[in-house]
C-alpha cells in the first residue's frame, strides 16, 4: 500500500506549473533531519501533496515519486538525501493553509502541527480529507 507525502517548495524558486513543465525534478536542498528521514521513507509510486508556501499557502496539486532516496549532490557533506518526482495533476481547487487549520480532521497533521517541515507524512485519512476540501 502506498503512503501519501506533502512537501513544501516557494512558489518563486519551484512551482507545480514548474513541475508540469518538467515533467520530473529532483527534491533536492532538504536539511532537517525529521524532513530528510521522510524523504528516505518515500517509495517509488507514492502520492505527494505540492503545497506552495511563503506565497499562496496551499495545496495545489499532486505529484508522485518516481525515484527513491538517493545522495543528495547538492549536499557536500554527503549527509542527505534527495528523490525524484513526477507531476500527477493540479488540484480543481488549492486548500489553503487556512482551510486545512480550520478543519477538525486535520488537527493532528504534522504539517500542521509542526510548520516548519518542508517534507511530511500525510495519514490516508488527511488525504482524503484534503481531496475532498480541493473537489475531488
Amino acid at each position: 500500500m502506498a503512503s501519501h507525502w506533502l512537501v513544501k517548495s516557494e512558489p518563486d524558486t519551484y512551482s507545480y506549473d514548474d513541475l508540469a513543465r518538467d515533467g520530473r525534478t529532483v527534491w533536492d536542498g532538504v536539511r532537517n533531519f525529521a524532513a530528510a528521514s521522510h524523504l528516505k521513507a518515500m517509495k517509488v509510486g507514492d502520492q505527494v501533496l505540492f503545497y506552495h508556501s511563503q506565497e499562496g499557502k496551499d495545496v495545489v496539486a499532486i505529484a508522485q515519486v518516481a525515484r527513491e532516496a538517493f545522495p543528495d549532490a547538492s549536499d557536500p557533506t554527503g549527509k542527505f538525501v534527495a528523490v525524484e518526482l513526477t507531476p500527477v495533476r493540479k488540484l480543481p481547487r488549492s486548500v489553503t493553509l487556512a482551510q486545512m487549520k480550520a478543519n477538525p480532521a486535520l488537527a493532528e497533521m504534522p504539517m500542521i502541527r509542526q510548520g516548519r517541515l518542508s517534507v511530511s507524512p500525510v495519514s490516508a485519512d488527511e488525504w482524503s480529507t484534503i481531496l475532498k476540501m480541493a473537489g475531488e
